[in-house]
């Protein structure tokens, strides 16, 4: 059964008494070469375990399930996760396991106890708490995302100086984003009313990326041996501080820092003047010109 075929699309909804819901951002992939360049882009093994959220009928279900040893996937339509199981029955696959619930909702705990990937077709209203959910928010993390977003979105979470936005700091804190390729609107039904893009998502090991930033000699947080801070307490204060300090930082983005960081975190401007100095950051520069060293580098020296 070829599931890019827009008149099998229709057969099977009609057969299920369903249609494309657009609060949910159901728009059916129907293009088969973006189907193969998106699990090109997921680098397979046939030992991974993959969490598919928002399968659908199946399209890129029945490719991962080909090529991994096993794919959860979250689906909250309940007459999808029908529609899909009965396919999946009639396929004979049974690697797949379906999870009926809202991905922002489900403790993803006992499906991701071991390494993972995600891979998923994201509707724009759930970007942001999907990627911090897997980036901050769960015990282990993904050894990698591969997203299809709105293109706008993909832009901005990879986004570099002098563009930078909250949504990029709170990504690339964790993760290196990378753009893979673009999506037109015309390989999905319903068509939506914008470009998508392919990005991929690689949270960072913090022993190699950050430990220059939580020495013990610049910070009171303390230090990383191996792949875990010290102190999981000191750890969680660091984050919260940097992000308290980035929140501050882009309050408002088209006034300068100094002023920004002086109202939001009430400290006096002369001394936030001095603090940016101090790190090499322009008082009068705007958020979206600094790079996440800059933010680390305030957060380190406890601004």
């Amino acid at each position: 059964m070829e599931l890019t075929s827009l008149k099998t699309i229709r057969n099977l909804l009609e057969k299920y008494g369903t249609r494309p819901f657009k609060g949910w951002g159901q728009n059916f992939l129907i293009d088969k070469s973006v189907l193969k360049k998106i699990i090109e882009a997921a680098d397979l093994q046939t030992n991974d375990i993959v969490l598919e959220i928002g399968p659908g009928i199946g399209t890129l279900t029945q490719e991962l399930a080909k090529k991994v040893k096993k794919v959860i996937a979250v689906e909250k339509d309940p007459k999808m996760a029908e529609i899909l199981r009965e396919l999946l029955e009639c396929w004979n696959v049974r690697n797949v396991k379906i999870i009926k619930g809202d991905i922002l909702k489900l403790d993803p705990k006992p499906y991701t106890l071991k390494p993972y990937k995600v891979v998923a077709n994201l509707p724009y209203y759930i970007v942001s708490p999907v990627i911090r959910k897997f980036l901050e928010g769960v015990e282990v993390k993904p050894r990698q995302m591969i997203l299809m977003v709105q293109k706008e979105v993909a832009q901005r979470i990879c986004n570099k100086p002098p563009n930078m936005s909250i949504l990029a700091v709170s990504v690339q804190f964790y993760a290196k984003p990378e753009i893979l390729f673009y999506v037109s609107k015309n390989s999905f039904w319903p068509r939506p009313k914008v470009d998508s893009a392919i990005i991929k998502i690689t949270p960072f090991v913090w022993s190699e990326k950050f430990a220059w930033a939580l020495s013990p000699r610049t910070n009171p947080f303390g230090i990383i041996r191996g792949r875990h801070f010290t102190s999981r307490r000191r750890a969680s204060a660091f984050r919260m501080l940097f992000f308290k300090i980035v929140k501050a930082g882009f309050s408002q983005p088209r006034k300068q820092i100094v002023n920004n960081l002086s109202k939001g975190l009430k400290i006096e401007k002369e001394k936030v003047s001095k603090r940016l100095l101090k790190n090499g950051i322009n008082p009068t520069q705007r958020a979206e010109t600094l790079k996440i060293e800059d933010w680390l580098n305030l957060t380190r020296t406890y601004l």
